[in-house]
């Protein structure tokens, strides 16, 4: 298998990738809507991928909710690892040695290297400037390392997390925020490939996924926006056409704070169990989108004529403290 994929497919091609940790909540429902809407909407193909790279966290019965919790929302795909396709498997578990080909290729081109220092160590490390989401920039304390000095650390029983080497200033037009341009001290410099217990890091399996997949548009949350030129950055060095991306706002609730998995009032099931029903779900999400004038019931296939990356808003948006009764009352 060649670690340089082609991607020569012109339809355009998005993808749903959950991560299969927890329930659907609403941010979640916000960010796949979007996406399955922009693909839709030009009669594209949509790819269901399970992002279950994390073995300590990924559940099975995670997965079949959220494949349950999608087609209750109306949202379906061509392609998942229920359905099969050209480029399964649609799974990383069932990825890691593709992934460990393109760790060797890039090792091969002198891209990587093994690092030493220990979760403590990087916290206490004095750094530039950061965006949130990226942590404190590596300030490539295990590049110059002999191979003296790596066993000495290997003789300590220090484990080593392993490196991309090296990136640069990348920029890339955005659906939602248009010119972006990070340099890469601003996207954390030298990021992990593979940490130190072997789990292959997110940053590699995403976008090794993305181009063996031939995905052109990424459409996700603004909070990934930093980490998006350490994949552009991957895909320049294994020749594949980079991907369209479209970051759209955060949903926050009521107090400002981001959307996760502690805010169980608002996953998908417990909004159904109280009589929720998908079209005041997908509807609501449209008018905070900016793609309804009024708060009203839809189906996904009702907004596709409304649909444009012009009218979704650059900013987070905010939940009220009662959504359950809002959406209750959405007719």
């Amino acid at each position: 298998m060649n670690p340089i994929v082609s991607n020569s497919d012109a339809l355009l091609r998005g993808r749903l990738a959950p991560s299969p940790t927890g329930h659907l909540h609403l941010g979640n429902a916000w960010s796949f809507l979007l996406c399955w809407l922009a693909v839709r909407s030009a009669r594209g193909r949509l790819v269901l991928r399970m992002e279950d790279i994390d073995p300590e966290r990924s559940r099975p019965h995670f997965a079949e909710d959220i494949m349950r919790d999608l087609a209750w929302l109306g949202l379906d795909w061509d392609e998942g690892p229920d359905v099969g396709g050209p480029f399964a498997p649609y799974t990383q578990a069932a990825r890691l040695e593709r992934y460990t080909e393109v760790i060797n290729y890039l090792t091969g081109m002198g891209r990587t290297y093994p690092c030493y220092c220990t979760r403590k160590e990087l916290k206490t490390m004095a750094s530039a400037p950061h965006l949130e989401d990226v942590g404190p920039v590596y300030p490539g304390t295990c590049l110059g390392l002999g191979p003296e000095q790596r066993k000495e650390r290997e003789a300590q029983g220090r484990r080593s997390t392993l490196r991309l080497c090296g990136g640069e200033d990348v920029g890339f037009e955005d659906f939602v925020h248009g010119e972006i341009r990070l340099g890469w001290a601003e996207c954390g410099g030298d990021f992990p490939l593979r940490r130190s217990d072997g789990v292959i890091a997110y940053q590699l399996a995403v976008a090794v996924d993305d181009m063996d997949q031939n995905i052109s548009l990424v459409v996700r949350g603004a909070d990934i926006l930093p980490c998006t030129p350490r994949q552009i950055l991957l895909f320049h060095l294994l020749k594949a056409p980079v991907p369209r991306y479209a970051h759209v706002p955060l949903l926050l609730d009521h107090e400002g704070e981001r959307l996760a998995k502690r805010h169980q009032s608002c996953e998908l099931r417990a909004l159904r169990a109280q009589g929720v029903s998908p079209q005041a779900v997908v509807g609501h999400l449209a008018y905070r989108a900016g793609l309804l004038p009024s708060n009203e019931a839809a189906s996904p296939q009702e907004l596709l004529s409304v649909f444009a990356w012009g009218k979704i808003p650059r900013e987070p948006v905010k939940l009220g403290s009662a959504i359950v009764d809002t959406l209750l009352r959405v007719k």
